[in-house]
């Protein structure tokens, strides 16, 4: 199967999937899987210094010579220093989220960097192109981590930004299926980015309870929670539960904050701590069946696209 869309071109990559950048999650060997498969492997640097994220890049680097990208959320009081050591060791792909890219562009646009956004709303978008980005992810609240306050989904985001923007859109959020990534082009967008169904991978640095709560997941096995303080879809575990219970009492940010505290995503994602972990999964975990090589994910998902697109193309 062969793709050639602005995604593709502009990325120089064969298919137009993008592997998520996720904080605990997406190391090094996960990127460099997806991307040595002909997708795009991002490196996630939110759960990361700098050093550490040139580490990770440089080791990447050594298992391959194919295009792959960094994620920062513009959120980290060191952002700055994140996307500069990012282009110190010489990658020109980066995706933000949580923030303002405006900020960083003149000095991503300098260095040479392709760079894309990850929006909620229409409303981001817009801004997204007026700023000047090359492509902008529209990512539903189905998505795993954090959310929109709007809460739109992905089914009604995509195409009311593919209808308002010029640059490429990649759909985001609830995707784990060919099927859905044909539906997610059918609505507009050019390529697709996705998260939990590849943190369940060999590759993946998640721990495997992780993972394996991942493929047990089934439907309703996610949350959205926390809304006061930052919109964020967990999967259902006891914090989660917690989170939700103490949003029905009438917690506000303050106290919401105070329970979220410190390093529970490590504890849940990196570190597998059930009872007290926080662990950051999609709508779409409901999907995943097993924990297998991101290669070997990626070539499923392609083939269920082609499957779907012969299937629809028939009736």
């Amino acid at each position: 199967m062969t793709f050639d869309n602005r995604v593709t071109r502009l990325f120089g990559i064969r298919y137009p999937v993008i592997q998520a950048g996720m904080v605990w999650v997406s190391g090094y060997r996960l990127a460099a899987a997806v991307s040595m498969a002909g997708g795009l492997g991002l490196i996630g640097a939110g759960s990361m210094k700098p050093e550490l994220l040139r580490e990770h890049i440089r080791k990447a680097r050594a298992l391959t010579d194919a295009p792959l990208g960094v994620n920062v959320p513009l959120l980290r009081g060191d952002a700055a220093d994140l996307l500069r050591a990012t282009v110190e060791e010489g990658v020109r792909i980066v995706f933000t989220s949580a923030g303002h890219p405006g900020l960083h562009l003149p000095m991503l646009k300098d260095a040479g960097c392709i760079v894309a956004h990850v929006v909620p709303s229409l409303k981001h978008a817009l801004k997204v192109e007026a700023v000047g980005c090359h492509a902008v992810v529209a990512e539903g609240f189905e998505a795993g981590g954090h959310n929109g306050y709007e809460e739109t989904t992905t089914l009604c985001l995509v195409p009311q930004v593919a209808q308002a923007v010029r640059i490429p859109v990649i759909a985001a959020g609830g995707i784990a299926t060919g099927a859905q990534m044909l539906a997610a082009m059918a609505l507009g967008a050019e390529g697709v980015q996705i998260g939990t169904l590849f943190a369940a991978t060999s590759e993946s640095s998640a721990h495997d309870t992780f993972k394996q709560l991942i493929v047990d997941a089934g439907d309703g096995g996610t949350v959205l929670t926390m809304k006061k303080a930052a919109p964020v879809r967990l999967l259902r575990t006891p914090f989660a539960l917690r989170a939700m219970e103490a949003e029905a009492a009438g917690a506000d940010k303050d106290e919401q904050l105070a329970l979220l505290g410190h390093k529970r995503e490590m504890r849940g994602m990196f570190e597998g701590d059930i009872e007290e972990g926080e662990f950051e999964a999609g709508q779409s975990s409901a999907l995943v069946r097993d924990v297998a090589p991101a290669a070997e994910v990626l070539a499923r998902l392609l083939d269920e696209y082609a499957r779907a697109k012969e299937v629809l193309c028939a009736t």
